[in-house]
């Protein structure tokens, strides 16, 4: 299956970016397609071999899932590549610019849905980040 990949441009510097994408206490702030789901908790080990565990649910409790994964390699401000449990691989890419930071996803489909649908749903969550992360002051 043909990897897909997603893009933003984040107006804010490489070190403000990593750190709203990577802590905890930020991930819970973006980790979501609409305002109809939450990220009501993420575990976060940005370390060649640590873990991540994010909550995703729908608000009225209808349905939730743990986004969880290893990673294999992390570059701080630059890469981070992660396998989730099913064997599909996550790249991520962030390339610092004059006055901006570029953001690149590129993930493995799973076989549920449409490829279309997974692409969208997953630009909504960056273009969710790209919102957070232009907006908050990161000390």
């Amino acid at each position: 299956m043909n990897r897909i990949t997603i893009h933003a441009t984040i107006h804010a510097n490489a070190e403000k970016v990593w750190d709203t994408y990577t802590l905890p206490q930020h991930i819970t702030n973006w980790n979501f397609a609409s305002d109809d789901w939450h990220c009501p908790s993420a575990e976060n080990e940005p370390v060649t071999g640590g873990k991540m565990k994010w909550r995703m649910e729908a608000k009225d409790g209808s349905f939730g899932f743990d986004l969880e994964a290893v990673y294999n390699e992390v570059i701080p401000k630059k890469k981070i590549a992660y396998t989730m449990p099913d064997g599909r691989k996550v790249d991520v890419v962030f390339e610092q610019q004059a006055d901006h930071t570029e953001v690149t996803i590129t993930f493995d489909p799973e076989n549920m849905h449409p490829a279309d649908f997974q692409k969208a749903g997953w630009q909504a969550i960056l273009n969710n980040f790209k919102k957070y992360a232009e907006s908050v002051t990161v000390s």
